[in-house]
């Protein structure tokens, strides 16, 4: 079997964020996601993959960060982190973010899929768990939601 491809597009609803995102998990488990987002104002925005495929409210109801092993918010590279936890994306001075992650955590298969989920941008950076703030352990304090899509099973065609 070859690689398993998901993608979402990016809408912000009151600003004028977009983007796609690709994601590709190869038979080892880990999954790839690249893509460009633009419209952002320049410097860090928090990545997240949020539980609910849900954009009836805009990106307010897609939920809080995907954490099906009930774990503390952190970064990428920690072991106490909640599956959704992308860290941060950087927007240079035109607002656009070439994104390009690789992550062990996230899947496209079995019971944690993220396949349906939400991916969501933040107005702010990620602090990845280590602010102090009292939001710093559920959301990273990256502040607004201002793009998301749902995640979507991608053709091989």
């Amino acid at each position: 079997m070859g690689a398993l491809k998901a993608v979402v597009l990016i809408a912000g609803g009151d600003s004028n964020v977009r983007g796609t995102i690709q994601f590709v998990q190869d038979s080892n488990g880990a999954t790839h996601v690249n893509g460009r987002i633009s419209g952002l104002s320049p410097g860090l925005h928090g990545f997240h993959i949020h539980a609910l495929g849900d954009t009836t409210n805009g990106c307010n109801s897609t939920g809080p960060h995907f954490n099906p092993l009930k774990k503390d918010h952190g970064s990428p590279g920690d072991s106490e982190r909640h599956v959704g936890d992308l860290g941060n994306i950087y927007a240079g001075p035109d607002g656009v973010a070439e994104v390009s992650i690789s992550d062990r955590l996230i899947s496209l298969k079995g019971p944690h899929s993220v396949i349906g989920r939400a991916v969501v941008v933040h107005a702010d950076p990620d602090d990845l768990g280590k602010g102090g703030h009292e939001l710093s352990k559920t959301t990273g304090n990256a502040g607004a939601r201002i793009g998301c899509g749902i995640i979507g099973i991608q053709s091989s065609v």
